[in-house]
């Protein structure tokens, strides 16, 4: 969200409680008693510094700001947390007229499959590589409308085929559907890069180094030049930045990390987040809560555990990610790492506590929740795809990246609510944010 409609959507909440028109809901119930250990007022630090959950984790500088993260975190902290009146609200947001009409006009399934995003092999089911879009392809839009798909180094041969590819996607969702899609790449810099190692793109170096000069300019720089050259070829999303914080040598991302000192992570994120987002590109902060203190692999390993408590999150790994948070990321990715002082011993993407008790109450994130791909070892080697998207329906997850098996997870999260396990509201209340979303795009219609 832009600080702009931070500040509108305070005021109007304000103005709202100052008419005596504005009743605070209380969330869900939920008896995990993880979810109360962390749902506290207060809890001591390792180093015996009183944190509090609504504490603003840091403050970060960018270039061509005008509203500070103080103020903006104040003006946030300030707002009524209340409960969609209907389907036409998501949280503190109204959804647009157009995401409105095109929601009441769709059925639950095409719903459903708004909440997930693939490659595009998933959809034609074949062992080739999808570089072209074909009478073919027109046709499984039309049977599986997804919102969205993700392509990789393979789909790449050229700009101009790529640009074509994502542009006859597009006119192929808009009929199936009337919405466009999200069309997301990996494109970190550095070794992650798939535009510019395959298409001649701007290279940049890893993270590593732009965290070592610690340069918010730099920072801001590197994600507006990604933003402008993928942006030009068709891509909406970046599953990028890495807000990630370097604590453990043995985890999978190093040299993708910005730093080791939150603080430094969280200023360099925040830069990235607005050079892309300036751009019309999405960013995505990954891999919430944290996978920098992971000694594993979630492509690989049937579990990642991660020993850290609530208040380590806080002093480290949330202070990395209120930046990008504050500077209003689309996307925060969750991973499918298990945390220790989470309590429930689920992978992240599948637990209500991280993603809707930690990432949306406490840290007041607003926009889309995308899973880590589902075909990673730690979700498809250990839960079936239809198990693990209703899990991430239910944790509060609006966008399920790559399952294992497509129609499988959808079929699953359909027959979840017809048989009242998820309720149709829930379903609503993702696919506003991504209809949303897609509106500020100009994909829909």
């Amino acid at each position: 969200m832009s600080d702009a409609k931070r500040i509108l959507f305070s005021a109007v909440s304000l103005s709202l409680l100052l008419c005596g028109c504005g009743e605070k809901v209380s969330p869900a119930d939920k008896s995990s008693s993880s979810i109360n250990n962390v749902s506290e007022s207060s809890t001591t630090s390792t180093e015996g510094e009183t944190v509090s959950p609504d504490t603003s984790y840091a403050e970060t500088s960018a270039p061509n700001t005008s509203v500070s993260a103080t103020e903006e975190t104040t003006a946030a902290a300030s707002e009524e947390k209340t409960e969609p009146e209907t389907a036409a609200v998501t949280e503190e947001e109204t959804i647009s007229p157009a995401a409105m009409e095109l929601m009441n006009d769709m059925t639950l399934r095409e719903k459903v499959y708004q909440m997930f995003i693939v490659t595009p092999e998933q959809l034609t089911g074949s062992g080739g590589c999808v570089t072209y879009a074909d009478s073919t392809v027109q046709q499984l839009f039309m049977d599986c409308p997804v919102g969205g798909v993700i392509l990789f180094a393979p789909n790449l041969t050229s700009q101009e085929q790529t640009a074509q590819l994502i542009a006859s996607c597009q006119d192929y969702a808009k009929e199936s559907c009337g919405a466009g899609l999200f069309v997301a790449v990996d494109e970190e810099g550095g070794t992650v890069s798939r535009a510019a190692l395959k298409l001649g793109t701007t290279s940049f170096s890893n993270m590593e180094y732009y965290g070592s000069v610690n340069d918010p300019q730099l920072a801001y720089d590197v994600g507006s030049t990604i933003g402008s050259d993928i942006g030009s070829l068709g891509f909406n999303v970046d599953f990028a930045p890495v807000a990630d914080v370097n604590i453990n040598s043995g985890n999978e991302l190093g040299s993708r990390i910005f730093s080791s000192d939150p603080y430094i992570v969280s200023e360099m994120t925040a830069n990235v987040v607005r050079g892309l987002q300036d751009q019309g590109v999405c960013a995505t902060l990954k891999h919430f809560p944290g996978l920098g203190a992971a000694d594993g692999n979630t492509h690989y390993d049937n579990y990642v555990h991660i020993y850290r408590t609530i208040d380590e999150l806080r002093e480290s790994e949330f202070v990395a990610f209120s930046g990008g948070i504050e500077a209003g990321a689309d996307f925060v990715m969750i991973g499918h790492q298990k945390v220790s002082g989470i309590g429930d011993d689920l992978p992240a993407d599948l637990s209500y506590t991280v993603v809707t008790t930690l990432l949306r109450e406490e840290l007041g994130f607003k926009g889309i929740t995308v899973t880590d791909a589902q075909q990673m070892n730690t979700i498809a080697g250990v839960y079936g795809a239809g198990d693990a998207a209703v899990r991430s329906v239910e944790a509060g997850i609006d966008i399920i990246l790559m399952p294992a098996d497509l129609r499988s997870a959808v079929d699953a999260v359909c027959s979840a609510v017809e048989e009242g396990r998820i309720t149709e509201e829930r379903i609503d209340e993702s696919v506003a944010r991504i209809l949303n979303q897609k509106a500020e795009l100009g994909l829909l219609g």
